[in-house]
């Protein structure tokens, strides 16, 4: 489980071949793995991955192929957010995030409205009742929360830190994001049609 508050960015260094998914090695600087072990799950760009391998310099997790088909940013030389598993005790500023994408979304729109950044992105019929104006949702595993929704396309605002240390101040019109809408939301709309059946789940 993890918040949506990015600890860290890290880039991919090495994408291996690994059966139908690959094996990847990501490298970071800083204390960002002093507390990480072998078996640790992080998520990177908001996929919970399993740390397989670990050194002072970087650590090494595997990539299913069904990871791999839902998800963008696991399998080229890019720099990904990375955030270690939430503890017992920790602070919550973000919100509830399983590191389980649901599907990957397209940039339509990035526009500077100063200080911030606004930024609009287009996702299926399938997720949008899953989506509500002020909830939240993972962005590449960024916890923001929805300013707009017009039909298909979500719009949030993002702040200039946020744009810093994550890697949401490089998106650009075209490309793809990770999505993961609210745990929430996803549970309500589950239990949503029994309860108005009048049936016992």
């Amino acid at each position: 489980m993890f918040t949506g508050l990015i600890e860290a960015q890290g880039r991919i260094v090495r994408v291996s071949p690994l059966g139908t998914g690959v094996r990847l090695r990501i490298e970071i600087p800083g204390a960002f793995l002093n507390e990480v072990e072998i078996g640790d799950s992080i998520a990177v760009n908001g996929v919970c991955l399993t740390v397989v391998e670990q050194d002072k310099a970087g650590f090494e997790v595997e990539v299913s192929e069904e990871t791999l088909a839902c998800s963008h940013g696991l399998d080229d030389f890019s720099l990904v957010n990375l955030e270690r598993s939430l503890r017992f005790g920790s602070k919550l500023g973000g919100h509830l995030v399983s590191g389980h994408v649901d599907e990957t979304a397209s940039v339509v729109s990035v526009e500077q409205a100063e200080p911030y950044c606004v930024l609009q992105f287009e996702v299926s019929h399938r997720l949008i009742p899953f989506i509500a104006t002020k909830g939240s949702i993972a962005v590449n595993g960024v916890s923001l929360t929805v300013n707009a929704i017009q039909s298909l396309i979500v719009s949030v605002m993002v702040i200039p830190h946020t744009l810093k240390v994550t890697n949401l101040g490089l998106l650009k019109v075209g490309g793809k994001v990770n999505i993961e809408v609210d745990m929430l939301a996803r549970y309500v709309a589950r239990i949503a049609p029994f309860v108005l059946k009048g049936e016992s789940l």
